[in-house]
């Protein structure tokens, strides 16, 4: 059993990979202000901050943006101090945005181990650090504007999981494309492009109804201030095909 992520380390793509990123119409938005050059807080965290305070001034709900926060947190016995920090995040102040920061550091109890664990008062972002989650939060939600509006989020794939790959959530439908958040200084690689794929795959399997909408794979990426678009009827069948029986398990 593994999570899509796993699955993907796991498995040799074909030179190229299954679908090159260079394939993906690539959409350069607007920059209205620049971000700092150094960070004080690990990539992955000021990753998770972005996306989950984007969900946060969306849907105006803390305890449902960082709900992964929470249930690592509960692994540690720590659930009420988290939900306690929750209720200090009300916008895209310092304090709500350093707080963010502190709370994502749950995640790894619940993601990967309780081994990981580093004590979230540790974890202190500094001045630079939370300006550039706000700019790019905020870069967030204007992308938003121009390409939701939201249909579902942190959604899963029930009734599409199999004995391989029995895990894995996504981050953002819109009415026909499946979006995937990537806080990167890089471009795409073809191990996120197979995970879009994958995840497109397993919604047509799963018992969800919405995903027979999705026509689209994308990535949008704060940091470059990027959209990556594909459209999935391009892909060949036989691909789709041998993806699904022998990466996947169907």
């Amino acid at each position: 059993m593994a999570s899509v992520t796993q699955r993907i380390a796991a498995v040799k793509q074909p030179h190229g990979g299954y679908l090159s990123p260079k394939e993906m119409t690539k959409i350069q938005l607007e920059n209205i202000a620049e971000l700092a050059e150094r960070e004080n807080v690990h990539a992955s965290l000021v990753g998770l901050a972005v996306d989950y305070l984007t969900r946060f001034m969306l849907n105006g709900n803390a305890n449902e943006a960082f709900m992964i926060s929470i249930l690592g947190a509960e692994k540690i016995g720590q659930e009420l101090k988290c939900r306690g920090l929750l209720k200090s995040i009300k916008g895209l102040d310092d304090e709500s945005i350093a707080t963010a920061v502190k709370v994502v550091g749950y995640d790894v109890c619940f993601r990967a181990s309780t081994l990981g664990y580093v004590p979230i008062e540790t974890i202190n972002a500094d001045k630079a650090t939370t300006n550039n989650i706000r700019i790019m939060v905020e870069r967030s939600l204007a992308f938003f504007k121009k390409y939701g509006p939201i249909t579902h989020d942190g959604f899963t794939f029930e009734g599409g999981y199999t004995r391989i790959v029995d895990t894995g959530d996504g981050d953002f439908l819109t009415k026909d494309t499946l979006w995937d958040f990537k806080v990167s200084v890089s471009d795409p690689t073809n191990k996120h492009t197979l995970q879009l794929i994958m995840y497109y795959l397993m919604g047509r399997h799963s018992i969800h109804p919405y995903f027979k909408d999705i026509k689209n794979i994308g990535i949008f990426n704060p940091r470059l201030n990027r959209v990556y678009l594909y459209d999935m009827s391009k892909m060949p069948e036989d691909v789709l095909e041998e993806i699904e029986i022998t990466i996947i398990g169907y």
